[in-house]
């Protein structure tokens, strides 16, 4: 993600899927860093989200290392570093949130870029393999991003 300016842009986002329960899953805080919310993440995929006779595909797991990866890193090198990071299991997959400190809102939140200057590729990654992406300001602050990750039952035959 690139960002634009230092002024905020008003977006219109959703908070959590209302499916989603209101409470969620504390991870790795303030001062993480991207390997302990993958490993967080990765976590609650497997025990939460799959389980017994519900294991979670694998390709769906690294498609979710690879979104909490480019979020958390954007994060802590756009935002100002990171405040927070939730996951919250859905009936779909897992819907992560990070939080972080800085108020501008990433050049191509609404559209993709035509030409490409190189880097950046974080945010066509985000929006190819996640849904429901929403940028929200939080209060005294900062930025939360947040995208549903679809996840999938293995196949167990």
């Amino acid at each position: 993600m690139r960002p634009t300016d230092r002024s905020t842009t008003p977006v219109t986002a959703l908070t959590a899927p209302p499916d989603v329960a209101p409470t969620g899953v504390p991870a790795p805080g303030a001062g993480a860093g991207a390997a302990a919310a993958r490993a967080y993440a990765e976590s609650v995929a497997r025990t939460r989200w799959g389980g017994p006779g519900r294991e979670v595909r694998e390709e769906d797991v690294v498609d979710l290392l690879l979104v909490v990866s480019e979020l958390v890193t954007n994060a802590v090198r756009h935002g100002d570093g990171l405040a927070g990071f939730e996951v919250r299991p859905t009936e779909e997959g897992l819907w992560i949130a990070v939080h972080d400190n800085n108020t501008v809102v990433p050049e191509y939140v609404y559209a993709f870029p035509t030409a490409h200057p190189g880097g950046g590729y974080g945010w066509p990654i985000v929006a190819r393999l996640a849904r429901d992406v929403a940028v929200e300001p939080r209060p005294g602050g900062g930025k939360t991003i947040s995208a549903l990750v679809p996840l999938r039952a293995a196949d167990t035959a």
